[in-house]
């Protein structure tokens, strides 16, 4: 996240932070708290908030920050603004306010790009006929993001920070990792092409067991429910979980930098991918009718059934032990997977299974009428 954060920094943060927290001691009673709060009142805080005039005439001292660039493929020359600041681009209270923002902004911005294309092109309006789609679900799914979000940021950031500040094995210099691990040792330079498919092979694995232990008694309606409320879910339940749920299943992503190396355009890379992905696989879209791979239809006997394909992106776990269930051939047929029969039955053993996982169900049953006008079958 260095690379995010310093070009957030280039283009944002450094004139934010020289503005709010500036470093003359000519402001050294300055509280940002209230003259924010100030401001707001219509005070006059120009002085205050003209530090780069001020430094330009001698009066602001500047920073002993010295820039050193998070990756070797670019730089961005620091203006002058990321010295004026109390806290510098090191500071670490700046790098986890700073990583947040960027957290819930950015997290928030992939998820609806990506859900609203896919919603757009992929996803089959038909399913708002579905009789176990909920009413008005979409609006209860984005809902769920926006108020997990946040907290989900809260429980990432200091990883992202521990990231930032060098605790990991992320490296930007292929001929020199600048530390020593076994694997680079073993590998030497093959493991830039080994590096993708290994993250997702462990990551696949953790998340299996995590994802299956949320099915537990113990976690299942305190943590893992609210994610199952959609029994048909849109592109946009894909990041609709309980916070510590949503966490809990991202912990084997964050703990991979730490146990093994990885490249900072690896780990851009596949961040990006695994929002994608997970995206991908709340579509309702069926394409990939494969022995291996966890598509949509795999993920949609999960939310159907509960208890089966616990897996993340493949079916290998599942398959060892014990936990697979091979999607219906109607899914994979287009007349059939809306057909009345097929979703009868769907429903039928779906009613059957939410009785033994849940005891009853207490979800509201309907369409999308409020939000997207009267929901009617697409021929």
């Amino acid at each position: 996240m260095d690379v995010v954060l310093e070009f957030v920094d280039t283009f944002l943060f450094d004139r934010l932070y020289a503005n709010v927290l500036p470093i003359s001691a000519a402001v050294s009673s300055f509280n940002p708290v209230s003259t924010i709060a100030a401001s707001l009142k219509g005070y006059d805080y120009n002085n205050t908030f003209n530090a780069a005039a001020s430094l330009a005439e001698g009066s602001y001292a500047r920073s002993g920050w010295q820039y050193i660039p998070s990756t070797q493929y670019f730089t961005l020359q620091p203006s002058e603004y990321a010295y004026m600041s109390k806290w510098d681009r090191d500071n670490v209270w700046r790098q986890l306010l700073s990583l947040y923002a960027i957290t819930v902004i950015l997290g928030s911005a992939i998820y609806f790009l990506f859900a609203t294309l896919s919603y757009i092109f992929v996803f089959d309006k038909n399913t708002f006929n579905h009789p176990k789609y909920l009413k008005n679900q979409m609006r209860l799914e984005i809902k769920q993001t926006l108020e997990s979000i946040p907290i989900m940021a809260v429980l990432t950031v200091p990883v992202f920070v521990a990231e930032v500040r060098g605790a990991t094995f992320i490296y930007d210099d292929v001929s020199n990792p600048g530390f020593s691990h076994p694997l680079l040792q073993l590998f030497g330079s093959s493991y830039g092409y080994i590096q993708i498919p290994f993250f997702l092979i462990f990551t696949d694995f953790c998340i299996y067991w995590i994802h299956r232990g949320l099915h537990s008694k113990l976690l299942y309606k305190h943590l893992h429910k609210p994610h199952h409320k959609w029994i048909m879910p849109t592109p946009f339940a894909s990041h609709a979980f309980h916070p510590l749920d949503g966490f809990a299943q991202s912990v084997p992503y964050h703990v991979f930098p730490f146990l093994f190396p990885l490249h900072k355009g690896a780990y851009l890379a596949l961040f990006t991918f695994v929002q994608i992905w997970t995206v991908m696989i709340h579509d309702g879209e069926y394409v990939a009718n494969s022995v291996i791979i966890n598509g949509a239809a795999c993920h949609t006997m999960h939310h159907l059934y509960f208890n089966y394909n616990y897996g993340q992106y493949t079916t290998i776990s599942d398959r060892i032990f014990g936990s697979y269930r091979k999607p219906n051939a109607e899914l994979f047929q287009k007349e059939a997977k809306m057909s009345d029969a097929e979703w009868k039955r769907q429903a039928k053993e779906m009613e059957k299974l939410v009785v033994e996982v849940e005891g009853a169900d207490d979800r509201s049953y309907g369409t999308e009428e409020g939000l997207l006008g009267s929901a009617k079958k697409v021929q």
